[in-house]
């Protein structure tokens, strides 16, 4: 996802050569092209044919992926753990610095 994010919309071949062109270990053609697959099969990237492939498209920013992951694991967390976890978070937030506690509850209003 983070060269999606970077390049916003690309072929496999353009994720592959960017992804080349930053790691040591080179990746292969068919790997980058089926881990793009099941992005978009879980809805993190668009597609649209181009030519003979495909073009993709990133469906949400770096931010709202993590905001929307957040969510999740904070929900499977209180599903798990019940109140348990939420003491625990509680605890946590109570310990911050007075502005970060501040900003955290403007963060809260907004979601």
């Amino acid at each position: 996802m983070d060269a999606m994010w970077r390049l916003r919309e690309a072929n496999v071949r353009q994720v592959l050569d960017d992804l080349n062109a930053r790691l040591d270990k080179q990746r292969a053609y068919t790997t980058v092209m089926t881990t793009m697959v099941r992005l978009y099969e879980h809805g993190l990237l668009t597609r649209r044919p181009q030519g003979k492939g495909n073009l993709y498209e990133v469906t949400m920013s770096r931010e709202e992926y993590l905001a929307a992951r957040a969510r999740a694991e904070a929900a499977a967390l209180v599903d798990t753990y019940g109140d348990a976890v939420l003491v625990h978070f509680a605890k946590h937030v109570d310990a911050l610095d007075p502005k970060r506690r501040q900003q955290l509850r403007r963060l809260a209003r907004r979601d």
